[in-house]
């Protein structure tokens, strides 16, 4: 078996950023960076999350750095405070929103790589707000095998 990853060294506040006004991303790692087995990004989350889906071909996990965070996984809603980690199985209804008003700073992990592309589709180059995204999102989902499911949580 071989892989073609190469070295990929960012300082803080460096890697390719997304400009979602109350969900800003920076992309650490793709998956031309992984040989397609992960992507890493970092998100801080200043409004509200997602609405609640699924993934159909993807796990994905958040590491709290910052800020507390609620997790819902399955039917159950999780505290998750900095240094808290969370892993999604694939087929898992989710979402997350922040626990109380302060913004919440996380390391998100998508394996195998290949669903941060959805990001890079739904944000696009411009700055969009929380609506446009949502927008966009459920425009764009099913390309990337995502279920929305329910509305955003919080």
């Amino acid at each position: 078996m071989s892989f073609n990853i190469k070295e990929v060294i960012l300082g803080p506040d460096e890697g390719r950023k997304l400009n979602a006004v109350d969900h800003p991303f920076t992309f650490k790692a793709i998956s031309s960076d992984t040989d397609g087995h992960y992507a890493l990004f970092e998100s801080i989350l200043y409004g509200g999350g997602p609405g609640q889906h699924t993934h159909e071909n993807e796990e994905e996990a958040f590491y709290v750095i910052e800020g507390n965070l609620k997790v819902l996984l399955g039917e159950n809603i999780i505290e998750a405070k900095p240094g808290s980690f969370v892993l999604v199985p694939r087929g898992t209804i989710h979402t997350f929103f922040k626990s109380d008003e302060n913004p919440v700073k996380m390391l998100v992990i998508i394996s195998p790589a290949g669903f941060e592309d959805f990001f890079f589709e739904v944000v696009g180059p411009d700055e969009v707000d929380a609506q446009m995204m949502a927008d966009r999102a459920l425009e764009t989902g099913h390309k990337y095998g995502v279920t929305f499911t329910g509305p955003p949580l919080g």
